[in-house]
């Protein structure tokens, strides 16, 4: 870089004016007498850039005091209001989403109606229940739903979390929480009751350590 600022671009002269970088060749007009193992110390001085960063860190710092421990700011009730609220837009959520479906508000029941158990055995057929219990329940791949041992437990509301949350990790049996209404699941579960006691075909052996009903 030239000494002669005049023949510098406006680029090369912003950056001389930022590094006050020494030029190649002048070291001996900033040389110390520091010498270490014949290595000499040379008088640099800190690039303004960085001087007007940490200037700006300074001053910053020092807002940031007075905002805190002599402002009105408080961070811990900063805190106290954000939790509020929060715990309004839940709310606010929860009552919405009342209005929009509420039979997830409403406790799951088992049914004897007709018309649900009918509905409950169309499901059975249609989601592939099938596949893994056989049409009339016995067990295949599946264990037996007519006799009194359960895997998961039995009973209306052991029977409904099953098939809404999933059988056993890797066994096959998915979650339908996400597939079928909850008036559905509450049919499939009522439905699978009411076979209790039948006699299929080919009835597998009992599986689980749950006995229902006693």
């Amino acid at each position: 870089m030239s000494n002669n600022i005049e023949n510098l671009s406006a680029w090369q002269r912003f950056v001389k004016k930022m590094t006050k970088a020494n030029e190649l060749g002048k070291e001996e007009d900033i040389m110390t007498d520091h010498d270490y193992d014949g290595i000499r110390e040379l008088d640099n001085v800190l690039p303004p850039w960085w001087l007007y960063g940490f200037y700006i860190t300074i001053a910053i710092s020092i807002f940031y005091y007075i905002m805190i421990f002599m402002g009105n700011y408080n961070q811990e009730q900063e805190y106290v209001d954000d939790v509020a609220n929060g715990k309004k837009e839940v709310a606010a959520w929860m009552a919405q989403d009342k209005i929009d479906h509420p039979e997830k508000y409403t406790e799951a029941k088992a049914s004897t109606d007709p018309k649900d158990l009918a509905k409950g055995k169309e499901l059975f057929a249609s989601k592939t229940c099938t596949a893994c219990h056989l049409a009339d329940l016995g067990g295949s791949i599946g264990p037996n739903l007519t006799d009194n041992k359960w895997v998961l437990g039995g009973g209306f509301e052991k029977i409904f979390n099953t098939i809404t949350k999933g059988g056993r990790p890797g066994k096959g049996m998915v979650a339908w929480e996400a597939k079928i209404s909850k008036e559905e699941r509450q049919q499939l579960a009522s439905y699978i009751i009411s076979m209790q006691g039948t006699t299929p075909a080919k009835p597998k052996d009992p599986q689980g350590e749950f006995t229902w009903p006693e």
